[in-house]
């Protein structure tokens, strides 16, 4: 495979070379790669499967059936037979039980991500590659500028996350869709068109119906993804801080709660004192998202008035104890009941790993 053509398939070597800027990796590399069925994923399986074999490791494609239309399961046994037809060991990942009636492409990504976890933990596999790339993360950015984000939210995906026991990667961010077709078609490799992908009804296939019309307002591609880039680059300085600040202030306790002393938050820049109180109640509540940024403010004004009470904020209390403040999940709010079984693992109320 040619890599001259900027629009062409991507080489081992430029691959190589992305997966080493990643670091990380064991001496024999053990990989799981989420693919959907697309170009975009299948692509990557491929390009992850000759990378870890030049190092005597081995690559698993994850394939999550949602079970949200009637072909999906025939889909994904497709998918799997191409897979196996490439010499990549696969598995079929289920989402069963009741669907959601509202919101159903947020409760599918919180599944699928789900389940790629919990197969990556089973597996003993702590690197799990996505494909997502250069279009995605423009569309990302823009979805978040809609909703009024800041500089985290503009920042955009992230090339490597911690999720838990998994390690969360994406060597693909900085290139464009047409690339990993081309990468798809170098190898001979067919893929699937999702439908849902160009239905009107989800915010990210009205983005894409209206690029070309963005693309002439200069709000292209390449050009929202520099501005992750730069956002990115920003949040990583204050995440810095923030990390400096927390070691100071915040004393973590083994049930989940937390004692933190508010002056060197007050003391700090108003952006590091506010993100280190976001921080603490986001380990604490375990809540998918952090509390809003208006919520945030208000309680940080109280706490630096020096007339605060005591409130509940993002599954929290938050209460002042002799100087400090205290922030502990909310027992009312931990409903989830799991079962073990004698050897498993369990994440628990998002915030506890129980074996």
């Amino acid at each position: 495979m040619n890599a001259s053509d900027p629009a062409g398939p991507i080489s081992a070597s430029e691959f190589a070379a992305r997966m080493d800027r990643l670091g990380g990796f064991e001496t024999r590399p053990r990989v799981a790669v989420g693919v959907s069925g697309g170009a975009d994923s299948l692509g990557l399986a491929l390009l992850a499967q000759r990378w870890v074999a030049e190092r005597g490791g081995d690559v698993l494609a994850l394939i999550v059936d949602h079970g949200l239309r009637a072909e999906s399961a025939a889909e994904a046994s497709r998918v799997g037979g191409w897979l196996e037809a490439q010499g990549v060991a696969h598995a079929i990942l289920r989402w069963d039980g009741e669907k959601p009636a509202t919101g159903i492409q947020e409760a599918a990504r919180a599944a699928r991500h789900r389940l790629l976890a919990e197969h990556c933990r089973e597996e003993g596999v702590l690197h799990l590659a996505l494909a997502h790339h250069r279009d995605d993360q423009a569309e990302t950015v823009l979805l978040r500028f809609a909703r009024g984000s800041g500089i985290d939210g503009l920042a955009g995906m992230a090339p490597v996350r911690a999720a838990g026991a998994v390690r969360v990667i994406r060597p693909l961010l900085d290139l464009p869709h047409d690339r990993l077709v081309a990468t798809c078609r170098a190898f001979g490799q067919e893929w699937i068109e999702d439908p849902s992908n160009r239905n009107p009804r989800f915010a990210r296939a009205r983005l894409r119906a209206a690029r070309e019309a963005l693309a002439a307002e200069g709000l292209d591609a390449p050009r929202l993804a520099d501005l992750a880039r730069r956002a990115a680059r920003a949040r990583n300085a204050l995440e810095t801080g923030t990390a400096a600040l927390l070691a100071e202030a915040v004393e973590v306790h083994p049930e989940g709660w937390l004692r933190l002393d508010p002056k060197p938050l007050l003391a700090a820049p108003e952006e590091l004192g506010l993100r280190a109180l976001v921080r603490c109640i986001a380990a604490s509540g375990g809540a998918a998202y952090p509390p809003k940024d208006e919520a945030a403010e208000r309680l940080f004004a109280e706490i630096a008035g020096g007339g605060f009470r005591g409130c509940t904020l993002g599954g929290c209390s938050v209460l002042p104890r002799k100087g400090h403040v205290v922030i502990a999940r909310e027992p009312v709010g931990v409903t989830e009941r799991l079962d073990l079984t004698p050897g498993g693992e369990v994440w628990w109320d998002r915030r506890f790993a129980v074996r």
